[in-house]
């Protein structure tokens, strides 16, 4: 049967120092997203100095969303308490480090009279590679594996593989313990990419666009794209065999993708009817500076 298999990567040692190929990844993403919202911002002639200062704050945001926003989808479980709350290890939401990572850079944004609309567009096209290049991390070290499958993307396992602890009830030791399992993290890295094109398209050709709609396509697409692929997950979350929370029909994932999707929708309609169209006069009205803008 045709499916990726490769040997895991879950650490790389570089002299005394051993690197989480997981952590590494995720802050390259970070890196690189804050870096196309910078140039973007210093395009249009918007404070660079407010922006890094909203993005500082995004990364410590991201950072405690991704371990709190998890913990909705675990507080029922028995012997869930304060502990796993708090606690450094545990299930960490892509998710939830957007959610946390936008809300306090928009809180900081605010505080440093960076213009909401236009700031959130700017990030669009870094919170899509954020998750591009995050989820390389999740290859590497074999995560989120979903339920199995014959599917060619999918992701076979050989005996002696150690992939992520997530996955621990999932590795074999003969050929006839091994099955192929959907890669879920490869898929989102996929849509990811034709997300960011997308993004990038719409931001040069989209003539009519308002203010904070292109944020809108982005989380409207994200949120949906994770619903979809999620049901990937749903039958081994079902089962045990991930440990995904499962909440009625679908996963906790699921439930904070579609809650993402629909919220994006409706903040698509509502810049739609409530902002103004992006053009050069209206940045300057924002807060952009009045002369001519850096060639990109």
């Amino acid at each position: 049967m045709l499916a990726l298999s490769y040997p895991p990567v879950p650490a790389l040692d570089v002299g005394p120092l051993t690197v989480s190929m997981h952590g590494l990844f995720a802050g390259i993403g970070f890196a690189v997203g804050a870096w196309l919202m910078l140039r973007e911002v210093r395009r249009r002639g918007f404070s660079v100095e407010a922006a890094g200062s909203a993005l500082t704050w995004a990364l410590v945001g991201a950072i405690l969303g991704a371990r709190l926003f998890t913990v909705p989808a675990h507080w029922t479980e028995p012997g869930y308490g304060l502990d796993d709350v708090f606690g450094l290890t545990g299930d960490y939401s892509i998710l939830g480090g957007y959610a946390g990572g936008i809300i306090a850079g928009l809180w900081r944004a605010r505080m440093v009279r960076l213009s909401l609309r236009p700031a959130l567009d700017m990030a669009a096209p870094g919170l899509a590679i954020g998750a591009v290049l995050g989820r390389i991390g999740d290859l590497l070290i074999v995560e989120h594996l979903g339920s199995r499958t014959s599917f060619f993307l999918g992701y076979t396992l050989k005996p002696g593989y150690d992939i992520a602890p997530q996955h621990d009830a999932l590795e074999c030791a003969v050929e006839a313990d091994c099955f192929t399992y959907h890669h879920t993290a490869l898929y989102d890295l996929i849509g990811a990419a034709v997300l960011l094109g997308v993004i990038l398209l719409l931001r040069r050709g989209w003539s009519g666009r308002r203010y904070g709609q292109l944020f809108a396509v982005w989380m409207a697409w994200y949120g949906l794209q994770r619903f979809l692929i999620d049901f990937a997950r749903l039958d081994a979350a079902r089962e045990g065999t991930v440990a995904d929370a499962v909440m009625g029909p679908f996963t906790g994932s699921q439930w904070g993708a579609l809650i993402v999707a629909i919220g994006g929708l409706a903040l698509w309609w509502y810049f739609g009817r409530a902002s103004q169209t992006v053009t050069r006069e209206h940045d300057v009205e924002h807060g952009a500076e009045a002369t001519e803008p850096a060639e990109a």
